[in-house]
């Protein structure tokens, strides 16, 4: 352990530009887990198709594939609160006229596609940003435990609280969750603008260099001082470790949706869980990654976050591939809640590492490349472990959690190297603005 971390941190409190952010990450959560409980539930009364219904899930992950690295471009061009405001004023308009489609009965299978569509290019702009936003509202120090903050919000929110909310609107009336869906992105949009002006991010400190430029140019003209995209593209090419483990996260997290692309089924048909209680073992699961997010920036703290990563990965692999592996319907849902926590565990310093890393004047565009390599496998991963479930369901998770584990061992070094892979200097300038 190194001797920093043998010190005792003093934990100064969070910002109250982090908490504005934070509260409008909720609202916007809250609006998504209705969402994506209520649309799959609209979709069954249009279709009985298990392929139309199915493609719903692929669609959601499709413009992290087409539009993350736009989304990213936006991000360091713009002042990310207006793009934060703007990309969630259209998703209310979008869920409003969801609304009213449902309400009139013109509604068909391909309209609820383009709608959930729409809601996921938004959703490019609008996570995007949050993630932008943090390091420029809380100290170096703080970046685990903001992240642990933010996901935590993130678990609670969508599986403990959207979740049964949606069901419950939905037996009252159909329209009713696509309604308080779009009032939640309304809110969240609106409490944007009220995050300090430290979280315009690149955008101020870009008009800033260049206002000085221009000044002290002959013709008054200043070119734009932001890094181009092909620099972005450079500094993470170029940057070995931050290339290696980006590689290594994303083929995870293939391997985690290869193994839980058919968890449903495998829930029904090899554990007879009742239709009824499928709720029940998802928040069941949810609880190990609540309790993730909860402790790892402590765990950072304690032991460093080198070995808190290979830790986590360690776990998750082993959590995942005993579900694979079990006849007990409790050993495999306790089984699964461990696999999730050390997803979660993992995804806090991981996301503190890129933002201390990756410079915030290209922090958008690195973190649209990052999440359309990453969730722009998933669709395919999920399909594959769809076909190969044809065979066994326990199969998708023993064959994902065995890569998971293999990975790990293999890049053991890696990962228990991350915390020298920090920067010494700040990247981080904008400060904690209140």
């Amino acid at each position: 352990m190194s001797a920093d971390t043998q010190q005792r941190v003093t934990r100064a409190p969070m910002s109250a530009g982090f908490n504005r952010l934070w509260t409008s990450a909720i609202a916007s959560n809250l609006a998504d887990g209705i969402g994506r409980t209520a649309v799959p539930l609209i979709a069954t009364t249009l279709t009985r198709d298990p392929a139309l219904i199915a493609g719903l899930s692929a669609v959601t992950f499709l413009p992290w594939l087409l539009f993350g690295i736009p989304a990213g471009m936006l991000l360091d061009r713009v002042d990310r609160r207006i793009a934060m405001a703007v990309a969630n004023t259209l998703r209310f308009a979008v869920a409003a006229l969801l609304a009213v489609l449902v309400s009139t009965d013109s509604l068909t299978i391909w309209l609820l596609y383009g709608c959930v569509l729409l809601f996921g290019m938004g959703e490019t702009v609008f996570d995007n940003a949050t993630t932008t936003v943090v390091p420029s509202l809380v100290t170096r120090d703080q970046l685990d435990r903001a992240n642990g903050r933010m996901q935590s919000a993130e678990i609670v929110v969508q599986n403990f609280i959207a979740t049964p909310i949606a069901g419950f609107l939905f037996a009252a009336a159909i329209a009713l969750p696509v309604w308080l869906t779009g009032g939640g992105f309304l809110i969240a949009g609106l409490l944007a603008l009220t995050i300090p002006a430290a979280a315009a991010g690149a955008y101020r400190k870009g008009a800033a260099a260049q206002a000085a430029q221009a000044a002290q140019s002959a013709d008054g003209v200043a070119a734009d001082t932001r890094p181009p995209f092909r620099a972005v593209v450079s500094f993470l090419v170029h940057h070995r470790f931050l290339r290696t483990m980006i590689i290594l996260t994303s083929l995870t997290a293939s391997a985690l949706a290869f193994a839980q692309g058919s968890v449903v089924l495998l829930l029904l048909q090899t554990f007879s869980v009742p239709a009824a209680l499928i709720g029940v073992v998802t928040a069941g699961v949810g609880v190990g990654a609540l309790a993730g997010t909860l402790i790892a920036s402590r765990l950072v703290e304690r032991f460093g976050r080198g070995p808190v990563m290979f830790c986590s990965m360690l776990v998750c692999g082993i959590g995942m591939f005993c579900v694979g592996v079990t006849a007990n319907v409790v050993v495999a849902i306790v089984a699964y809640a461990v696999g999730a926590f050390g997803v979660a565990v993992w995804n806090v310093p991981w996301g503190a590492l890129r933002q201390a890393i990756v410079p915030n004047d290209m922090l958008g565009r690195a973190m649209g490349i990052v999440r359309t390599i990453g969730w722009g496998l998933t669709p395919i991963a999920t399909v594959l472990g769809g076909f190969v479930a044809r065979i066994d369901l326990r199969l998708p998770f023993v064959i994902g959690g065995a890569v998971v584990l293999a990975l790990t061992l293999i890049a053991v070094r890696l990962l228990l190297s991350a915390g020298s892979h920090e920067p010494a200097h700040e990247t981080t300038t904008e400060g904690t603005g209140s």
